[in-house]
């Protein structure tokens, strides 16, 4: 983020909610999800309050302001070996390198931390800086979700994507 300030990622925290709530409000960002319009603090703050603490879930702040989130999904039981991944990035803050320091420390995590061996997402599949993101870090197309959901007057695909470690 040349000639920002100083990227700092750190765990989510209960006092957040505010900065969450603004990020989360931006066009690009809902655009990107599968969170409706006009989301209330309230929401956000119930969210935090009562996530699982085995999920991580860090936010990455330049002076003080949250610009990006991005959360671990841990699975139980038999797929106690996956996650599933959810990310976003503040719309002012696109394409300067927050996702991909979101998305380094995820896998770092998973990795090294917790000895994950499968990471999952699903994206829109005409979302192309997304794409390009996770296929820098290994995730590759697994299928295709036709008609997945509802977004902007029209019904949009999705693809499934994932990143294996250690598995033949």
């Amino acid at each position: 983020m040349t000639g920002a300030p100083a990227l700092v990622l750190r765990a989510s925290r209960i006092d957040d909610p505010a900065g969450l709530h603004e990020m989360h409000s931006q066009p690009r960002f809902r655009w990107g999800t599968l969170r409706p319009r006009y989301p209330s603090i309230d929401t956000v703050r119930k969210w935090l309050e009562t996530r699982s603490p085995d999920n991580p879930h860090i936010v990455a702040e330049a002076a003080g302001r949250i610009i990006g989130d991005a959360g671990l999904d841990l699975g139980k039981g038999r797929r106690s070996h996956a996650a599933s991944i959810g990310m976003g990035v503040h719309d002012a803050f696109a394409g300067r390198g927050v996702g991909t320091a979101l998305l380094a420390a995820l896998i770092d995590t998973a990795d090294n931390w917790l000895d994950l061996k499968r990471l999952e997402l699903t994206v829109w599949a005409d979302n192309a800086p997304a794409l390009a993101l996770y296929r820098r870090f290994g995730f590759v197309e697994e299928g295709v979700l036709r008609a997945y959901a509802y977004r902007d007057g029209t019904y949009v695909d999705a693809l499934a994507m994932a990143r294996l470690r250690g598995v033949g």
